[in-house]
């Protein structure tokens, strides 16, 4: 007889349960318990933080106010940037709080919240509208020369301050002083917001902007509600007088300016505008070396960025075809370099060059070559000769590709060239 013992089945379809994949590391002090869950999501818990609360507290600090990966994902300069952003806006809010405060007082108005938020507002919609649309005009300048028109908002700001802060001395002309100095500010508004998008971009090395912009945005608030704090504070005691005003502007306003020479000194803008490509222009042909963005930003004119470079050539850009070439010779000026989107005017004093509408950096940058190999040669010749514009063309020619290079490679961006407000001409 036999006995048949039927024997249950495992599903061959089950699967035994998953477990997590799961490890903790071990790094400064703090350790961390990294896990995969079944979906693939990554899970991070921390297990045991040993370091000093003081420490625990600048990571803090540098996760929310600096760009993720600080200070790898960003290019040099930007903590010294930082530290005067964090005290130009400090000394701007305190400023900002004496000015207010004035402002009521030439009005006759006690310096309550909500009078101090209705003066302000009815003074904006009117004469800072104004410098606004004034200031709006001027982008294409602001894009060539990001660093000074970013000193000139703040300059202006002051100047705007100022007048507010001063408007007690002349109460019979409130409305006048108090309308002028928020016309300056609202030139200041536009100038300050248009060259902020430059700047970070100048900073951006992974293409992080927007975590740039977020955590730059965020220094600056918190630096502006202490330096309201500290305003509020000084309003109250050593400034509660017109004299002490008048001792403790000024100061904040130095320390203001000063901070943003600082800033703008400290960006490594990347672009190529008239000054920053005679610089590179003048390096190369007397050296042989180029500069990167970092190296050549405390070599830069803030002020005055306008100069002429003479190993560069003494090239000055952004006349109109009209001014520099005769009807006449415009066929001549043209069949010089025919292949080229420039025309190169050599003077006495300096050479125009004028641009076609579509040229780019690169383009400026031959042509500024082709000056300033032609200057230097001019002023080594025994003899004058016709044909240096030539011969500096096959010189240029000669090198381009090398230097185009390695600008590349250490940064550059040549693909655009910033002449501001810079006539061009098409045929």
């Amino acid at each position: 007889m036999k006995i048949l013992i039927k024997m249950q089945r495992k599903e061959a379809d089950e699967l035994p349960p998953q477990v997590p994949i799961s490890w903790v590391e071990i790094s400064s002090s703090v350790s961390r318990q990294y896990q995969f869950e079944p979906d693939g999501k990554l899970s991070v818990r921390m297990v045991d933080d040993s370091r000093p609360v003081a420490q625990r507290m600048v990571e803090s600090f540098l996760n929310k106010f600096f760009p993720s990966g600080y200070p790898y994902s960003v290019n040099e300069g930007y903590l010294r940037y930082t530290q005067f952003r964090a005290l130009q806006h400090f000394t701007s809010a305190a400023l900002s709080v004496l000015s207010t405060q004035s402002l009521l007082f030439a009005a006759g108005l006690r310096p309550t919240p909500a009078q101090a938020t209705a003066v302000s507002w009815i003074l904006k919609d009117g004469m800072q509208h104004v410098g606004k649309l004034i200031c709006s005009n001027l982008g294409a300048r602001m894009d060539s020369e990001p660093k000074r028109w970013r000193i000139l908002a703040d300059v202006l700001y002051d100047l705007g301050t100022g007048l507010e802060v001063m408007s007690p001395l002349c109460p019979h002309l409130f409305l006048e002083v108090a309308g002028l100095g928020n016309f300056a500010k609202g030139m200041a508004v536009v100038a300050a917001r248009a060259t902020r998008l430059p700047i970070y971009s100048s900073f951006a090395k992974e293409g992080n902007l927007s975590d740039l912009f977020a955590k730059g945005e965020a220094i600056s608030t918190l630096f502006n509600v202490l330096g309201l704090g500290a305003g509020i504070h000084l309003a109250s005691t050593i400034c509660s007088s017109m004299q002490g005003k008048l001792v403790v502007a000024p100061l904040l306003s130095i320390i203001h300016v000063y901070s943003v020479c600082e800033e703008m000194r400290a960006t490594p803008v990347n672009t190529l505008n008239p000054q920053r490509t005679a610089m590179i222009v003048a390096e190369f042909v007397k050296t042989g070396k180029i500069s990167s963005p970092a190296d050549l930003r405390y070599q830069e004119d803030l002020v005055f960025p306008g100069r002429l470079i003479e190993d560069a050539g003494n090239v000055k850009v952004g006349r109109s075809l009209h001014e520099v070439v005769s009807p006449s010779k415009l066929r001549q000026f043209k069949e010089t370099f025919p292949e080229e989107k420039f025309l190169l005017n050599r003077g006495s004093r300096w050479t125009d060059m004028i641009l076609e509408h579509d040229a780019t950096g690169e383009d400026a940058l031959r042509g500024w070559m082709v000056a300033a190999y032609a200057s230097d040669m001019e002023r080594l010749a025994r003899e004058p000769s016709t044909n240096i514009s030539h011969e500096a063309y096959e010189k240029m020619n000669s090198v381009f590709s090398p230097f185009l290079a390695e600008l590349q490679a250490k940064g550059w961006h040549t693909d655009r060239f910033l002449d501001g407000t810079g006539s061009r001409f098409v045929f």
